[in-house]
């Protein structure tokens, strides 16, 4: 399998039950405490593709992969 590059990835916290980003790479916000629940987390950690709605902005990121430190998605979020 081809490595998904690294302009495909954002960073993300899990603090307890929660499941924070720390910018949201749509609008900027910060400290952005997410929607996402445990088993969907553990979902894209098993790489079933996983959507996100950023809840400030109501950008959406298609996971295809989670790491312990990153979302691997489908489209660039880094410049």
């Amino acid at each position: 399998m081809k490595p998904i590059p690294f302009e495909q990835s954002w960073p993300y916290e899990k603090q307890g039950e929660d499941i924070y980003i720390e910018e949201c790479p749509f609008c900027g916000s910060t400290s952005v405490l997410t929607h996402m629940k445990e088993k969907h987390l553990q979902q894209a950690k098993e790489r079933v593709k996983t959507r996100l709605v950023m809840p400030c902005c109501h950008g959406r990121m298609m996971i295809i992969e989670a790491d312990d430190d990153y979302f691997w998605t489908t489209e660039k979020l880094r410049q």
